[in-house]
């Protein structure tokens, strides 16, 4: 019995450590927020006429696809402004905070 314990344990600490790094791979959530407020709420908040987005305004599929191939159609030159980690940062926060995402957002 304290050997399965030990073994738990060891693949608990080995999935959390590789969450953690997942994450550090796809973006940082937090300046990806600063940043959406930043370079993207300008243009996309209510009322303007970009139209408002937000999080919440796509599901996470949604946003892999629009970071994968949309990329911002109807003013491709958005992305040329951005660095690419920069917006990787925006993408993981508009990820992680999409409409089916476990913490969904409006970034108010």
């Amino acid at each position: 019995m304290n050997n399965l314990l030990k073994l738990t344990t060891c693949l608990m600490l080995t999935l959390s450590l590789g969450a953690q790094v997942y994450a550090a791979d796809g973006g940082n959530p937090k300046k990806g927020k600063h940043l959406y407020k930043k370079q993207c709420k300008v243009c996309h908040s209510e009322g303007d006429t970009a139209g408002e987005l937000t999080p919440m305004s796509k599901t996470m599929s949604q946003w892999d696809r629009f970071f994968e191939r949309d990329m911002h159609k109807k003013d491709p030159q958005v992305f040329e402004k951005i660095s690419e980690k920069d917006r990787l940062d925006i993408q993981q926060f508009l990820y992680d905070h999409a409409a089916d995402s476990d913490q969904p957002q409006t970034c108010g």
